[in-house]
């Protein structure tokens, strides 16, 4: 009967190294947190979850050869598994000596939706895939006017591309008229960075005017209604794109008009 008891208690102590891991992670405590996960792995190697998670940590450390490794032993076990495999692809285009500085990450109480102040927008013109590629979900990023466009850059004011033109002209207008807007990384898959965007304060001159208009009927935008957290341990991007803001398909006319008056460096567009 011993055996019985000592699986019993793995179990035990296994669901707490999970809880424990997911909370150190929501802190941003990722060095701990990888500790944890490889403590579960130690235990049950075929842990799959707990891989993905170790691969999360590593990668938040700079440790992008170990964060692969983890992710591709998750591969191994099951070749379905689309977390392991959109993780592979970004870190695909990283260098494996560099680590990036520790990014600012949001509360993640940031991505509750509401209504009329919150939405998502995919970048246009967006920053190469080896600088976009190190950008996480939960990575705070920063929204600069320039002109009627709206640039997003990193907090250490990195460039990344710019929000969708009917977005960004009506934010633009906004925020001269003393909004306030934060952002971070919603998704990042494959080159497409999506940001979510909320209204932290309305100025009194602004009274009415709604930062995301609910869609009418074949046009404008909606905005992003998913009334949930967003789930940095295992990044599933997937479901969320059903639910996420549909901005319009193509506005490049307008973008190039919006940028008309930017220089735009040819360095930092996507070729």
């Amino acid at each position: 009967m011993r055996p019985n008891f000592e699986t019993e208690d793995k179990n035990k102590l296994r669901r707490r190294w999970v809880d424990q891991a997911i909370a150190l992670a929501m802190q941003n405590r990722w060095e701990e947190a990888a500790k944890v996960n490889q403590s579960i792995l130690d235990i049950f190697p075929q842990d799959t979850d707990a891989l993905n998670r170790l691969g999360r940590a590593l990668t938040e450390l700079g440790r992008y050869r170990d964060a692969r490794d983890a992710y591709q032993k998750t591969v191994q076990l099951d070749p379905t598994n689309t977390i392991a495999r959109k993780n592979l692809s970004r870190l695909a285009t990283l260098k494996v000596e560099e680590a990036p500085p520790s990014a600012e990450k949001v509360d993640p109480r940031m991505f509750i939706a509401e209504t009329g102040k919150t939405g998502v927008t995919s970048l246009f013109h967006p920053a190469p895939r080896d600088i976009l590629a190190k950008m996480a979900a939960g990575d705070q990023v920063q929204l600069r006017p320039e002109g009627r466009a709206l640039r997003v850059e990193t907090m250490r004011g990195e460039f990344l591309g710019w929000v969708e033109p009917k977005i960004a002209q009506r934010l633009v207008d906004l925020m001269r008229n003393g909004n306030r807007y934060t952002a971070a990384v919603m998704a990042n898959e494959e080159g497409n960075l999506r940001i979510f965007i909320r209204e932290t304060y309305q100025d009194p001159s602004n009274v009415g005017k709604i930062s995301f208009p609910v869609r009418a009927e074949g046009q404008g935008i909606r905005p992003y209604t998913r009334e949930t957290l967003l789930k940095y341990e295992l990044e599933e991007e997937e479901e969320l794109e059903a639910e996420e803001a549909e901005f319009g398909v193509d506005h490049e006319e307008e973008l190039e008009e919006a940028l008309e008056s930017v220089d735009l460096d040819e360095e930092h567009t996507a070729e």
